[in-house]
């Protein structure tokens, strides 16, 4: 049993109840579930393979799932890359290999379950690309519309040429995307459409997932500090509470501190906990080359930075020119593609490392959340030009040497 519960007021509604925000305060809504009747420990798992549906027991969702065989991605230890930045374990859960090449996959295939459940007959949302990508993937699996509104020409063309493919019907915004955020949940109140950005609480059950793959790969231990990308702050939360019910379930003995990075040029959340502020001040022009991580004022910063002190985390922001550069050595020194957003975790690692706020002998895991050809703009345009040659031994060993 489960309720949608209020963080702020902690008023109650019951699950079936189509509601993003709270009615009575405005506050955001979680999912809260009563584990008093659930008996369950590590064992249950040991047989069924990874995947956001291995823990079905801990998500919301009472159908057959809409399901494209999400989750179950790699956890790569990365000795190189965590000798080069000076510390002493470092993982990659790498989530651009996810079906749709990026973590949003897992809120998805928990939302648009939901919105079946409850039978909803078109799904939406705004999106800098990756939400707009799945959530048109998954309503052609459950053979249900989609809309979805983009800031126009903020958006990068792999996510875009996804969303088109499948069949969504995409509406590019002369705007940013906190203005393609506002009209779109007009447009769900309005039409009675069921919005699937990361103000719903049932999305940000799916994305809780990768707490439990984390700790699952690690054989049920958790690591120091879980690092990772914040846009609209979903995932930093969703993550969060998937590492605090597993600890209250007794499945694990602590929480990670959750750190979340953020660009310089779109970094609101960063602003609010260095003045050590409970609420963002917005920032009315976001600007970065992380395109995935462009968000002046995202909605789930209340959860965000709630996750962050009560964790005994940290925020930082990183230049773009420190995204690139993470984004290169994590390609070249460990094999991991990533789009520039992922590599803002990255890229707040070596900052934090560098300041001494994190230490030498921390096992952190960082979260990259898109594969490298979600933005292969963005990769032609920091990387060397392909050398053209003649069709001669000659000029291949003139080009190979040189």
């Amino acid at each position: 049993m489960y309720t949608q519960k209020c963080i702020q007021c902690q008023e109650e509604y019951p699950p079936e109840k189509i509601v993003y925000t709270c009615p009575k305060c405005g506050g955001l809504l979680e999912i809260v579930y009563d584990w008093s009747g659930l008996s369950i420990n590590k064992k249950d798992f040991n047989a069924i393979p990874l995947s956001v549906w291995k823990y079905k027991a801990l998500l919301p969702v009472k159908r057959e799932p809409i399901s494209i065989n999400e989750g179950g991605t790699p956890l790569y230890l990365c000795d190189r890359l965590s000798e080069k930045i000076g510390i002493n374990k470092l993982y990659v859960k790498h989530e651009g290999l996810n079906p749709t090449g990026s973590f949003k996959d897992r809120g998805m295939t928990v939302g648009v379950s939901i919105a079946m459940e409850l039978g909803m007959k078109t799904v939406a949302c705004a999106s800098t690309g990756n939400t707009s990508a799945s959530l048109a993937i998954y309503g052609a699996k459950a053979d249900i519309p989609v809309v979805v509104m983009l800031p126009a020409g903020k958006v990068a063309m792999g996510k875009v040429a996804q969303a088109i493919m499948h069949g969504a019907k995409v509406l590019s915004v002369r705007g940013n995307f906190d203005k393609a955020l506002k009209l779109v949940r007009e447009l769900c109140d309005d039409e009675g459409f069921y919005l699937l950005n990361s103000v719903n609480p049932y999305r940000l059950e799916g994305q809780k997932t990768i707490a439990f793959e984390i700790a699952d790969q690690m054989g049920w231990e958790v690591p120091d500090r879980l690092v990772l990308p914040v846009g609209n702050a979903g995932n930093i939360s969703a993550i969060y509470k998937g590492f605090k019910e597993l600890y209250n379930l007794g499945l694990t003995d602590r929480i990670p501190k959750m750190t979340g990075i953020q660009a310089q040029g779109s970094c609101p959340v960063v602003n609010a906990f260095k003045q050590t502020q409970k609420d963002i001040i917005a920032i009315p022009d976001p600007e970065t080359i992380a395109t995935a991580i462009r968000i002046g004022d995202p909605v789930n910063a209340v959860k965000a930075l709630r996750a962050i002190y009560e964790s005994g985390g940290v925020s930082e922001s990183v230049s773009d020119d420190e995204i690139v550069t993470a984004q290169k050595q994590l390609a070249r020194i460990e094999g991991i593609g990533v789009e520039p957003a992922s590599a803002s975790s990255i890229a707040g690692l070596k900052k934090l490392i560098q300041t001494g706020l994190i230490t030498q002998d921390e096992t952190v895991v960082c979260v990259t959340t898109g594969h490298l050809l979600k933005d292969p703009e963005e990769v032609l345009s920091i990387c060397e030009d392909a050398i053209e040659i003649d069709a001669t031994a000659e000029s291949v060993r003139r080009a190979v040497f040189q």
